[in-house]
């Protein structure tokens, strides 16, 4: 009951910092419209600058083994997840792996290992590292397993269940940013993901069951759908409510008996598509 109720405190404390970083993150966001559109150079400039300035993507590899993103996401596990309750050698192994900042904006890539979200585009944010461990966690990943993913978005959950798990199926409803998650995780040399275009709510019945779900956007309850692509034994973790919700693990025993439980508060994006009809 104590570590029950330190997680609720943990991932309250994570739910404020992540509400107030996306706020700023947006007030930025919104600044840097304004600028474009007043800038006395007028937007063809501003364009040619970005487009003069940006990087090859040999040149973004190479940034991407400098030493500094290796301390910091060092410094990551240590501070934000090890000395939480991220207790899962291979899921602290693969979060001290996976190159996060190559799963943001490039002009964001420097906060790619803060404590808090990242917008990346579309009204669409990437989760902060705590939460991606702790999800991760919770779903208990096995080399064998198969994952569906909803709401790839960059792909950074895509690629740490890539790392731990046979085989992914990753569901993206906003089409750029399904585009772009493939292309990234391709580039970066994940051939066990598959990323589609659609509505997450119906999951992909094609490739179910799944050992295990994790969604990425809060419906205001349990998708049943999801529910019945659950493998015996599986587990699902997504967020359930509106701000904030209930991180909520669901279980499917092997005689089929559904259970859930309510593990901590959290603040994710609201499911689009066919969950907001029901």
């Amino acid at each position: 009951m104590q570590a029950l109720r330190s997680r609720r405190t943990l991932a309250l404390i994570s739910v404020v910092v992540a509400a107030s970083a996306v706020v700023l993150s947006w007030l930025v966001g919104e600044w840097a419209v304004w600028y474009a559109g007043n800038s006395d150079a007028g937007p063809s400039a501003e364009v040619a600058v970005a487009a003069e300035s940006a990087p090859s993507p040999e040149a973004k590899a190479e940034h991407a083994e400098s030493p500094q993103f290796k301390e910091a996401r060092r410094q990551m596990v240590e501070r934000q997840l090890r000395a939480r309750d991220i207790s899962d050698p291979k899921v602290l192994e693969v979060m001290g792996r996976v190159p996060r900042h190559e799963f943001v904006p490039d002009e964001l890539d420097h906060q790619a290992y803060d404590d808090h979200p990242l917008p990346i585009g579309h009204g669409q944010t990437i989760s902060q590292p705590y939460i991606v461990a702790l999800m991760t966690q919770l779903a208990r990943p096995r080399p064998d397993a198969r994952a569906l993913d909803i709401g790839t978005g960059s792909g950074y959950q895509a690629a740490i269940l890539a790392e731990l798990c046979k085989e992914v199926y990753s569901i993206e409803i906003v089409e750029p940013l399904a585009d772009e998650a493939r292309r990234r995780l391709a580039r970066l040399g994940y051939k066990n993901v598959t990323v589609r275009t659609g509505d997450g709510y119906r999951g992909w019945p094609e490739h179910a069951p799944f050992d295990l779900i994790i969604v990425a956007a809060a419906p205001d309850h349990i998708p049943q759908p999801l529910v019945d692509q659950l493998a015996p034994g599986g587990r699902m973790v997504l967020p359930v409510g509106s701000y904030p919700q209930d991180l909520v693990v669901v279980e499917k025993k092997e005689n089929g008996q559904v259970e859930r439980r309510s593990v901590a508060p959290v603040m994710f994006v609201p499911m689009t598509g066919e969950a907001r009809s029901r």
